[in-house]
């Protein structure tokens, strides 16, 4: 059960709906209790099958003491009312009990209902918190739609089948035991007979569930990578159709999601044999208690079980029944959702490797410069960057250029500490970026990047992304800045229109705009450009390349382009080759070198 520990822990806010639950539930066995064991005794003596009790027998706590007070009040009622009243009596009996049972039967559902959706609450926000604390790097190895599966159908299978048996858990075990204590008051020794048999039904419904978790896992992680290839599919689809790949991504999906039904199949049908296989369990223990009871009555040797008593104690033993089926069900439900918690677990123990230090301090303004000090960084055994050494002072602007995986974007984040360095330190205004706090040393920073990243949401929503409070006419002349408002305007609702996943309602250049009006709008004293005209048309690109120049005045900013646009006038030019500083210098200077910036410049890689 330790899988389970944070459903337990998540449990410990609720202590009193838990008691109330367990109030309702006893009360709601008792009720029942009460309404079966009116039946048998008391039919015997109204129809005269037995003697009425004249004489008020002495009050115990034993089932014959109390049957004896309840068949006295009865003979009485007989004597003074008749038998019809008698009748009336026991049938009102019954109907108040079950009323009553069932009244604090749906009592418990309400305490219990509140606990059990806020448990799932909980578990889906700390998973999606988590996302959002996680590492950039942390996504790379990551499958989206596995991510996806985790938090949607994993979530969604222990809410069906691990806080769906808590009730189970509680209920059924409280009902067996209460029933079985009745029981055990009626006739000791053919309930011993009875609990030698219950453990050996539980073994046999262990074995048939062991493989149940393993099969689960694998079906969630199977329909993880179905959701991931629907993701790149839906995110493709233009690239599919043009390179005619739809039989491949078909073949692919669909041979995945052949496996997953196969696998699910397996798991249901182990799963529905839960039932019948305990049912069966429970009337072959059942036909060993009538065999065995009826042989102690017949022979005289029932140990003071009377034959009514004997038909109560089987009225009991088939309330245990369904219980005991729903226990069995129960168990093979939490083998499926301990997969499932195994799997979210996994993400939400999944250490934080950006953290702050204790009492961090809050940078309110950036003064200075940004140093980068003998910096190194490796990405599990792999070196990408090493001995970086550069300052950044404020207003400047550096270029990083070189080919592609040079570091570039690495050094990049790491600014922002998306990711940490792994050896030396980066400064900003002395103190080492480390000694920050996270939301104040982002906060100094704005970022556009080489693709548009847009939410489906209105213009306005999406530009006013880090200010959320900002007035539609602060948002307008961002806009007007980055070039966008001209655009933005024409369109049908305006800055209220939707721009529809990751923005497909806008042109490359248009998205673009919209993010760069989103850093004009929060107004950062430092910018981090990586390649934001790289994919745009010339048209777009004037337009692009205009609004960053508007942004970058005035700014410090540490850009990564290929336009020879964009860095032409750059304070200093730095060139990267797998992770090192070759060259550096200003474009004119690095040009006279005739060095890897110039057969750079030479291929038109920087234009």
């Amino acid at each position: 059960m330790k899988q389970f520990n944070r459903i337990f822990r998540y449990l410990r806010v609720y202590k009193e709906n838990i008691i109330s639950y367990f109030f309702f539930i006893i009360l709601s066995i008792a009720f029942s209790m009460v309404s079966l064991a009116m039946l048998a005794p008391f039919l015997q003596l109204l129809f005269g099958k037995e003697a009425p009790v004249t004489i008020k027998p002495e009050f115990t706590l034993s089932a014959e003491a109390i049957l004896g007070n309840l068949k006295y009040i009865i003979s009485n009622l007989i004597a003074s009312k008749g038998k019809e009243a008698a009748l009336a009596f026991i049938c009102g009996i019954i109907i108040v009990a079950i009323l009553l049972k069932n009244i604090f039967l749906y009592l418990s559902f309400r305490v219990l209902t509140p606990m059990r959706n806020g448990v799932m609450t909980k578990l889906r926000g700390d998973l999606y918190d988590k996302i959002l604390k996680l590492p950039v790097g942390f996504f790379t190895d990551q499958r989206k739609g596995d991510l996806m599966s985790r938090m949607s159908n994993d979530a969604a299978e222990i809410e069906w089948s691990v806080l769906s048996i808590l009730v189970v858990l509680i209920r059924e075990p409280l009902t067996i035991i209460f029933y079985l204590a009745m029981m055990i008051l009626i006739s000791p020794k053919l309930s011993l007979f009875l609990l030698i048999f219950l453990p050996a039904t539980g073994f046999i419904i262990g074995r048939v569930s062991r493989s149940l978790k393993k099969q689960s896992k694998s079906a969630l992680e199977k329909n993880g990578i179905v959701l991931s290839i629907l993701d790149e599919t839906l995110s493709g689809i233009r690239v599919i159709k043009a390179f005619g790949a739809e039989k491949m991504m078909g073949l692919k999906f669909h041979t995945m999601n052949r496996d997953v039904n196969h696998l699910r199949n397996k798991i249901n049908f182990r799963n529905d044999m839960a039932s019948p296989l305990s049912e069966f369990l429970g009337v072959l223990v059942l036909s060993g208690v009538l065999w065995f009871g009826g042989k102690m009555i017949l022979s005289n040797n029932a140990g003071g079980l009377t034959p009514e008593s004997f038909i109560t104690y089987i009225l009991f033993f088939s309330q245990i029944i369904n219980p005991a089926k729903a226990l069995s069900s129960a168990y093979y439900n939490t083998k499926r959702g301990a997969s499932a918690i195994e799997r979210i677990e996994a993400i939400l123990s999944t250490p934080d490797v950006i953290t702050e230090k204790e009492n961090p301090v809050t940078i309110n303004s950036f003064e200075k410069s940004i140093e980068f000090r003998n910096v190194s960084f490796a990405y599990y055994d792999t070196t990408v960057l090493e001995n970086i050494n550069f300052t950044l002072a404020k207003g400047k602007t550096i270029a990083l250029v070189g080919s592609s995986g040079s570091g570039k974007s690495t050094l990049a984040d790491l600014v922002p500490r998306f990711h940490d360095v792994s050896g030396g330190e980066i400064f900003i205004d002395g103190i080492n970026i480390k000694d920050y706090t996270l939301e104040s040393l982002r906060k100094l920073m704005g970022i556009v990047t080489q693709e548009p990243i847009l939410f489906n949401d209105s213009i306005a929503a999406n530009i006013a992304l880090s200010k959320p409070e900002a007035t539609r006419e602060e948002i307008e002349v961002a806009a007007k800045i980055a070039n966008a408002h001209h655009f933005i305007i024409q369109k049908e609702e305006g800055y209220n229109e939707n721009i529809g996943d990751r923005g497909s309602k806008l042109s490359g250049g248009e998205r673009q705009r919209v993010t760069i009006a989103r850093a004009v709008l929060k107004n950062p004293p430092v910018l981090i450009l990586d390649e934001a005209t790289s994919s745009l048309d010339t048209e777009s690109e004037r337009l692009v390349q205009d609004a960053i120049n508007h942004l970058m005045k005035d700014r410090t900013t540490l850009v990564i382009a290929h336009r020879l646009s964009t860095i032409r006038h750059a304070d200093e030019i730095l060139v990267l080759q797998k992770g090192q500083i070759v060259e550096r210098g200003t474009h004119d200077e690095l040009v006279k070198l005739n060095g890897f910036y110039k057969k750079l410049v030479d291929m038109q890689e920087v234009k």
